[in-house]
């Protein structure tokens, strides 16, 4: 099973292609797909439409595996990252791929055992997990990895992580 995890964003979203076979995984792909601030809000929607949209054609992933929204203090920033994540909902729906939301909790204890795991603990197992040498960064691809690994992870599970 292919997934792809995505941690949404505007300004940078993260993503990570992971195959699983049985209980290993191994990467496929990873990177940030970055819209510069200074370009039209909804030309930056069509860039990471499309961009994401490019990396599906790619990959051919199953599944889908976005990390839930936490309510940011700003919320005008909160409305536009979840302006983002439709459009990334929207280019996997459109692809026909399953689509699976994790909160933070959630991965965090499928990548650390710890639901209050600190962000460099995170970092460290998803380098660890994938037999990478560093951690991937921006921290936006790291969370990305982390998401389709807890996906992964959770497989046995999935119905019940499916977005409804």
């Amino acid at each position: 099973m292919v997934i792809l995890g995505v941690d949404p964003g505007i300004a940078t979203v993260g993503y990570g292609v992971v195959e699983y076979i049985g209980n290993k995984c191994n990467v496929i792909d990873y990177g940030a797909i970055v819209t510069p601030s200074d370009q039209l809000f909804p030309d930056r929607l069509k860039a990471v439409y499309n961009q994401l949209t490019d990396i599906i054609i790619r990959y051919k992933p199953d599944d889908l595996a976005i990390e839930e929204l936490f309510f940011n203090k700003n919320v005008k920033t909160a409305i536009k990252v979840g302006h983002a994540r439709g459009v990334q909902i929207l280019a996997a729906v459109n692809y026909d791929l399953e689509i699976y939301e994790y909160t933070p909790l959630q991965v965090k204890q499928a990548v650390v055992g710890y639901g209050r795991a600190e962000k460099r603990q995170v970092q460290e197992m998803v380098k660890i997990l994938l037999n990478l040498d560093k951690i991937p960064k921006p921290d936006d691809v790291a969370d990305a990895l982390a998401v389709a690994i807890c996906h992964g992870s959770s497989l046995r599970f999935k119905e019940s992580f499916k977005m409804r």
